[in-house]
């Protein structure tokens, strides 16, 4: 029998920390490295998905958590408790997969009622490789500060910025890296974003100190990036210009193109930032798109079934694909519906049972307060709170947890080492809340790469805001840029 009592526990808000007295950091990290391991071996030496089949890293998730629970019975763990955490887990991601089904719906109906068509067409007219990798970093930095989401962001205009980045012939992955880094610097400076309101209150600031204090480190980092994508899209070679004319001919072939289908898009934006519920904005677009195929795209809901609301019932649902003559075309007019976020969301709830598992027998916990163990200096503490995050991030799967953990295990610290906490709201951010997108089995990496339909190790490189920002704020850290004492307060 297990008495736990060698278990404690704090809440964060519905986050809860578990802390095992009987755990050892070398325990703790049997799991991690198991889980690292296996997924190495299936990116690097078994071809990605081939191991298991299509749902290869979904369980290579769940056999990391099946290793956890052995790790946490051995010590004393009840399987009651690991199971608790587990749906703790699976309840913080209810809205997020509901969300996903609803973008794969919104890709469907925008691509049958001319929506996505049509931005491709005048995005092509108007956004031309020379500029277009800065200009979707600002555009996605001003949705994502307006509506506090990188996710809503990505699953509008980011869509639309793929699809016509794609028709110019630049590479997937760089514009995917652009879009991501607009909205994660938006998302950090927005005071409407959850991880922005999330991270003073774990150090114990206020939001808008934190706010003002992070752009110390966020605003170079995003000029680095806008630098970065300038020479990038300079330098790029692209096969798009060359059969322009061809393309835009090709859409107005095939689709009714007219200014009035952007009603959609701009609907969904205005009720996002009237604090509308994503869910309800979303559904207002599917719902919205539904009817304006029926008015501009009557051809195509012919062609794609035998009777029209049934090519919407499948657009909203399975996989649509828009034959034109243009095999690049082709490619973009194509959508997967709710059925294509099928794997997006059985690799958010695999990774969901691996960080519930983890947090449950309290290796977590053990992580992040044994890399504190290891750094003294100033210094030191900010490095050791950047590696905390990554850690979290990597295991837990959840950019929360990498924000939470580290919040409530360090904010003693930094008071003892006599630094402001708006340091650690700060390094919470520049760390926990932006790598996450660069790891394929975390929440916001499954997310990002299912919505915009990029791997992640594809995109990851060319995401440069998102890992250059721990470094700048190590950066600042080791040359004592900034960095604020309580005696200043």
């Amino acid at each position: 029998m297990h008495d736990n009592k060698n278990i404690s526990e704090f809440e964060a808000g519905n986050i809860h920390v578990i802390k095992n007295k009987e755990l050892s950091i070398q325990e703790a990290l049997i799991p991690v490295l198991i889980l690292m391991s296996m997924l190495a071996y299936n990116i690097f030496f078994v071809d990605g998905q081939e191991w298991f089949g299509t749902y290869t890293n979904q369980i290579i998730l769940l056999l990391g958590g099946a290793v956890a629970a052995i790790v946490g019975f051995f010590n004393k763990v009840s399987i009651k408790i690991m199971l608790k955490e587990i749906w703790e887990n699976l309840k913080s991601v209810f809205t997020p997969i509901i969300i996903l089904f609803l973008v794969g719906a919104l890709a469907g109906t925008w691509l049958i009622s001319g929506v996505i068509p049509a931005m491709v067409y005048y995005g092509l007219q108007v956004l031309n490789p020379t500029i277009f990798l800065p200009a979707s970093v600002i555009i996605c930095a001003i949705i994502s500060i307006a509506t506090g989401s990188s996710w809503t962001t990505s699953a509008t205009v980011g869509i639309a910025l793929v699809g016509i980045g794609t028709a110019l012939g630049i590479d997937t992955g760089m514009i995917a890296g652009a879009v991501i880094s607009g909205a994660y610097f938006g998302d950090k400076m927005s005071p409407l974003s959850d991880t922005t309101n999330l991270a003073p209150a774990m150090a114990g600031t206020d939001l808008f100190t934190h706010i003002r204090y992070m752009s110390i480190t966020t605003v170079p980092t995003l000029i680095v990036t806008l630098v970065f994508f300038t020479v990038l899209s300079l330098n790029v070679e692209t096969s798009g210009n060359a059969d322009l004319s061809g393309l835009l001919l090709t859409i107005e072939q095939t689709f009714k193109i007219t200014p009035l289908l952007f009603i959609v898009p701009v609907v969904v934006i205005a009720l996002i930032l009237f604090k509308t519920k994503p869910t309800i904005a979303l559904s207002a677009g599917v719902l919205l798109a539904a009817v304006f195929s029926f008015i501009f795209q009557p051809d195509i809901l012919n062609q794609l079934s035998d009777t029209k609301l049934s090519s919407i019932i499948n657009a909203i649902l399975t996989d649509t694909q828009i034959t034109t003559e243009n095999e690049k075309l082709n490619d973009l007019f194509a959508s997967g519906g709710m059925q294509g976020m099928i794997w997006t969301i059985l690799l958010i709830i695999s990774a969901m049972v691996f960080g519930g598992i983890m947090d449950g027998i309290g290796a977590l916990a053990k992580i992040t307060t044994s890399l504190l163990k290891v750094f003294h200096s100033t210094f030191g503490l900010f490095a050791s709170t950047v590696g905390s995050c990554l850690a979290i991030n990597i295991s837990a799967s959840d950019q929360y947890l990498a924000i939470v953990i580290p919040g409530k295990m360090y904010a003693n610290a930094y008071k003892e080492k006599g630094l402001a906490p708006e340091n650690l709201s700060r390094t919470l951010e520049d760390s926990g809340t932006v790598t996450s997108v660069l790891i394929p089995w975390n929440t916001c990496g499954a997310y990002q790469s299912g919505v915009l339909g990029v791997d992640t190790l594809h995109y990851a490189g060319y995401a440069i805001f998102n890992w250059l920002s721990p470094f700048t704020t190590l950066l600042f850290a080791a040359l004592s840029i900034k960095i604020r004492q309580l005696t200043d307060k």
